[in-house]
């Protein structure tokens, strides 16, 4: 399914790369002159570089990739809180520094290093107190005016004024300052005395929008609206069909094309994003052609429903792909506003409802890895009891770490009988932490408090979602029914869920937080206390002292090392509140396609690249259309 804007792996926050091949030049004064970014200054990608190493520069341009995805929307301005955001809607727009389509990174093969895009160059003192780009005068929105620097500081303020609270609180604190010196030079100014991460690659990251167009239209960035504002992207829209279908199309005149950053992507003609009303209806369109491309995230699909007539001729591959990203923290939340949910015994005595090993094994053909960590299978990853340099950390941090965080191992999910769904050993324990929690059983079965009130709980569920996650919820909330709680599940439309998960309108809701392999300030927004009540980026509202500490410590580690150190206590402070119970993580990326796509031998580690850097072969897709496998 197509992914929203919000970005799920925390990509902004940079980490040593080991690999530096003259990036950035160190000039008088240790003023640091350079075609890109990375916090510790490596690039692994000299200034003369041609094209990155995993693209295919001689791809094709041509063609037509098609998407299925679920639900319905309202609107194309995915910035605000209000409407539902179209699919790829913030495709058309750019940013000093560049990325990948469909918010994957770009460079994919490193972790943490930005190249020059709207920018041919940007400088910055040792100490980066401020940043300069030095923009490219070609560059030109849609409708063929230029891009200049006055659209980047229009944009920056525009996001501040009208975006999103926790955004706009957060950077507001960070980048006091932002001051146009000609038409094509730019700079930003960081506030004294704060931690230096996220401040460089965030000016950078900022998508442009005409100041022209919104001046002459009064649109405004917090509103629901159709109408979208010129891109310098090398995708425009073509048509849109609401709730039935969006089609964007490859801007002909295209100012970037042949920007080394961009050889070898950007080579579909057009990009069309089908939407249907559940997940059966989008499983059978594909099987019909009439979308040609699919991300399968549904186990039982993928173990069974991949056998038809189309797979067994090869007209559409089945593969798994390497993925090379951190597992997604994915998992059943827990609004933490909820006063239930303030006893940590009570949350603890939930999970114990959810049994991995019977829902891997009896709804997902086993093919799921039980997760644990915010950082799995990194090196991130805590393990046994703190440790050396970690131990002596968390010791430093003083008050706001409890002891048992200094002594035992990070905490694990539980295990549980594959055999049975309700595993009694697990209920015994759950019904002992209610019982101490103060939620006696009384005669009717039901658990209640000591003033009366029964203790009822509502699960959130997306009705157009898939049914092996719908059949996962209630199984679930079986269990919970046999602790004596009072589960109700709550199945509404894509639109109703868009709302409620916004105004965090739940108890529990099955959502996802960002996985990390280095620190920035976006770990504020998804972990952090101050926005902490708003954040659409914390759906649990946590809010835990120890683990702003850490953040803090991490912003202002000195070294690799340092931050390494810091991120692995982090791992294992965030699995120590417990504001999710985490279930599974599938290390591949699971894909289906009608045999008219390719992509490079080698893909990065960090993007599948299906909207970026795969290719369209005309000669099969003729011969796809003459054996009636594609109209």
């Amino acid at each position: 399914m197509v992914l929203h804007w919000v970005r799920k792996f925390v990509r902004v926050l940079p980490v040593i790369v080991a690999a530096a091949s003259g990036g950035a030049v160190m000039a008088e004064g240790k003023m640091i002159v350079s075609h890109g970014y990375s916090f510790y200054g490596d690039l692994t990608y000299p200034a003369d570089f041609k094209h990155f190493d995993y693209v295919n520069p001689d791809a094709p341009k041509g063609g037509e990739i098609s998407l299925g995805t679920l639900g319905t929307f309202d609107s194309m301005n995915p910035y605000s809180r209000k409407g539902r955001g179209g699919a790829l809607s913030t495709i058309m727009y750019e940013s000093l520094l560049g990325e990948g389509n469909n918010s994957e990174p770009a460079p994919a093969d490193v972790y943490g290093e930005s190249y020059g895009l709207l920018a041919e160059r940007l400088e910055y003192p040792e100490g980066k107190d401020w940043v300069i780009f030095y923009m490219r005068p070609e560059a030109r929105f849609s409708d063929g005016t230029p891009v200049t620097a006055h659209d980047i500081a229009f944009s920056h303020n525009l996001l501040l004024d009208q975006g999103l609270k926790s955004y706009a609180d957060a950077v507001r604190k960070r980048i006091p300052k932002v001051e146009v010196i000609d038409d094509h030079t730019i700079k930003f100014h960081f506030t004294p005395g704060i931690s230096r991460r996220s401040l460089i690659d965030q000016v950078g990251g900022v998508p442009a929008w005409s100041k022209a167009w919104f001046d002459k239209t009064g649109a405004r960035l917090d509103e629901s609206r159709l109408m979208t504002s010129p891109g310098s992207g090398p995708y425009m829209i073509d048509s849109i069909d609401v709730n039935r279908r969006i089609v964007y199309k490859r801007n002909p005149d295209y100012w970037g094309k042949d920007l080394p950053i961009n050889v070898g992507r950007h080579n579909f003609d057009a990009i069309r994003v089908e939407y249907f009303g559940d997940e059966n209806a989008a499983f059978e369109a594909f099987k019909a052609g009439e979308y040609t491309f699919r991300r399968e995230g549904n186990s039982r699909q993928w173990a069974s429903a991949y056998d038809f007539p189309k797979v067994s001729t090869g007209a559409v591959v089945k593969q798994e792909l390497h993925d090379g990203s951190p597992a997604t923290p994915a998992g059943i939340v827990f609004n933490l506003g909820r006063d239930v949910f303030k006893d940590k015994r009570v949350r603890e005595a939930v999970a114990l409802g959810f049994n991995f090993e019977w829902t891997n094994e009896s709804l997902q053909f086993g093919l799921f890895k039980p997760r644990a960590s915010f950082t799995q299978g990194t090196e991130l990853m805590a393990g046994g009891p703190p440790v050396d340099d970690e131990l002596a950390f968390l010791k430093s941090l003083g008050d706001v770490v409890p002891p048992e965080v200094l002594s035992a191992p990070a905490r694990v999910p539980h295990t549980s009988d594959s055999k049975r769904l309700l595993d009694r050993k697990n209920l015994r324990q759950a019904m002992k932490l209610l019982d101490q929690a103060g939620w006696a059983v009384g005669d009717d079965g039901k658990r209640r408090n000591a003033a009366g009130a029964s203790l009822r709980l509502t699960f959130l569920l997306n009705s157009a979602g898939s049914a092996t996650l719908s059949a996962i919820v209630e199984n679930f909330m079986s269990n919970l029914e046999n602790m004596g709680i009072e589960a109700v599940l709550e199945a509404v439309d894509a639109s109703q869920y868009t709302l409620r998960e916004r105004d965090r309108d739940y108890d529990m809701v099955y959502d996802s937080y960002g996985a990390f392999l280095g620190t920035g300030t976006g770990l504020m927004q998804r972990y952090g206390s101050e926005t902490a009540a708003f954040s659409l980026f914390n759906p649990a509202g946590l809010a835990s002292p120890m683990v702003d500490a850490i953040i803090d410590a991490s912003l202002n580690a000195q070294s690799a090392a340092e931050e390494k150190t810091t991120l692995m206590a982090l791992d294992r402070a965030l699995r120590y509140e417990f504001f999710m119970i985490p279930t599974w993580y599938n290390d591949n990326h699971w894909v289906a396609y009608y045999d008219q796509y390719e992509y490079p031998e080698n893909l990065p580690d960090f993007a599948l690249g299906y909207l970026d850097f795969w290719w369209y072969n005309q000669d099969k897709a003729d011969a796809l259309r003459a054996a009636g496998a594609l109209r």
